[in-house]
C-alpha cells in the first residue's frame, strides 16, 4: 500500500484525538533523536525542534478560535504552553537550555490523549503503587 493510501486510510480511522496523540507521538520521537545528536548536527536538531514549535503554534492559535470547543480553561492552558514552547525552543536552538523539558511536556500532553485503555492502566498502575 503506498503512503498515501496508508495515510487516508489511518485519517478515516481515527478521531481528532487519535490523530493528535500520533502527531505528539512523532514529533516527541524527533525531539528525542535530536536531544541525542551531538549539537553539531544543528540542521537536524533544528527540524525536530522547528516541527515542534510549529505543531504548538498550530494548536496555540486553534485555541484562540472562539468555534474551538474546548474549555475555556483548557483553551488558555494550551495557548500558555504553547507560548512556553516558542521561548524554550529559542533558548534550546541557542544553546542556553536543553530539549528534555519539551520532550516532558509532550509526553504529559500525550498521557491525556492516550486512548482509555491506556489511560485506566496508568491510573490503576497508580492506585497499585498508592495503596
Amino acid at each position: 500500500m503506498s503512503l498515501k493510501a496508508y495515510q487516508t486510510t489511518a485519517a478515516r480511522a481515527e478521531n481528532p484525538r487519535q490523530t493528535e496523540y500520533r502527531l505528539f507521538g512523532q514529533v516527541t520521537r524527533a525531539l528525542m533523536e535530536a536531544e541525542r545528536m551531538d549539537k553539531s548536527q544543528i540542521r537536524e536538531r533544528m527540524d525536530a525542534l522547528d516541527w515542534n514549535r510549529r505543531m504548538w503554534s498550530m494548536l496555540g492559535n486553534d485555541c484562540s478560535l472562539s468555534s474551538n470547543g474546548l474549555p475555556e480553561q483548557v483553551r488558555a492552558n494550551i495557548i500558555s504552553l504553547s507560548i512556553w514552547v516558542n521561548k524554550h525552543t529559542s533558548l534550546v536552538m541557542r544553546n542556553q537550555e536543553e530539549i528534555a523539558p519539551l520532550i516532558d511536556v509532550n509526553r504529559i500532553i500525550m498521557q491525556g490523549l492516550a486512548p482509555v485503555e491506556n489511560a485506566q492502566e496508568g491510573v490503576s498502575a497508580i492506585r497499585q503503587s498508592v495503596g
